[in-house]
């Protein structure tokens, strides 16, 4: 996927206000619309004129593209970086405006309906919008249940109409047994309503900060165990962490890595529970030592064993 500069595709600086950027695109719209245009690539820069006024016209879209790397250049290899888009609040469902119908890739894997839930814009009501923001938490805290004080970033105009971003924090109660993309309902702690509506509600939508032993799905979790050649050929039972504690699991003898064992009911706490799913990786010690050579030297020359057998070779 390609990076889109859409400052330069409207020939502006980052920090250019909302006026700059609706002068711009008129500019552009009537250069490039393909009936009266004479350029030869008119159509395609009329819809990536279009495509760019679509991200910077709204400050939601504007705050979000513009958190991304600002040395990245035109046409470079991009992808997002993970849960880029984590801590924001959005109103409504998430991003305002259309939902990349004709777009390129790059727009739909940033502010496409995967993102945010479904997109749609502000409507008048009495209540005040419900707001949405995607926010990582630890996966212990999915085992234990916690108190987190979570700081938020919201897009906003100022009286420049540039777009800043400002902080606020709040403190969430993690329930015990939550899963990642499971959302959790503050009421009204959204957009204020007009009148004597009430105010909306904030949607946090839950993921996990990166876990360095197990990997989430659902409520499952999976991991890989070291395991010693020996603990593999012969079978023993081996100490294994798991977010509550120390277990022993059994190692068949003749294990090989890539195989598969699981721990019923280890996983994340509900009605059931999930389970630990262990991936076996046979690890060799270093012949780091003279003892150490002399032994795989031994093996060697005792044992009649080709690892490549199956491959004809």
């Amino acid at each position: 996927m390609e990076y889109k500069d859409y400052y330069k595709i409207m020939g502006l600086k980052r920090d250019a206000t909302q006026d700059e950027i609706k002068r711009a695109h008129r500019k552009l719209a009537r250069k490039y619309h393909p009936d009266v245009s004479k350029e030869a690539d008119a159509e395609a820069r009329f819809k990536e004129v279009g495509e760019a006024y679509e991200v910077l016209k709204d400050p939601e879209k504007r705050a979000a593209y513009d958190r991304l790397d600002p040395n990245m250049q035109a046409g470079h290899d991009f992808q997002p970086p993970p849960n880029w888009d984590s801590g924001f609040e959005f109103q409504g469902g998430g991003f305002t405006g259309a939902g990349g119908s004709g777009f390129s890739d790059f727009f739909e894997q940033l502010f496409g309906q995967g993102y945010g839930g479904q997109a749609g814009g502000a409507r008048f009501s009495a209540r005040g919008q419900d707001h949405h923001a995607k926010v990582m938490v630890d996966l212990e805290d999915a085992f234990h249940g916690a108190t987190r004080s979570i700081t938020l970033q919201s897009p906003e105009l100022d009286e420049h109409g540039r777009v800043h971003v400002s902080n606020h924090t709040i403190h969430v109660k993690i329930p015990k047994g939550i899963k990642e993309g499971q959302q959790l309902r503050l009421k009204e702690q959204g957009a204020a309503g007009m009148g004597e509506g009430g105010k909306g509600d904030l949607y946090l939508e839950i993921h996990f900060n990166p876990h360095p032993l197990y990997r989430p799905e659902g409520r499952d979790l999976h991991m890989q165990l070291p395991v010693t050649p020996w603990e593999a050929a012969l079978g023993a039972t081996v100490n294994t962490p798991t977010p509550n504690g120390t277990v022993g699991v059994k190692i068949p003898a003749g294990s090989n890595s890539g195989n598969k064992l699981r721990l019923k009911g280890r996983g994340i706490p509900g009605n059931p529970a999930g389970d630990i799913y262990i991936v076996l990786s046979v690890v060799a010690p270093p012949a780091d030592s003279e003892q150490a050579r002399a032994l795989y030297k031994e093996m060697e020359s005792k044992l009649a064993f080709n690892p490549r057998a199956g491959l004809g070779v």
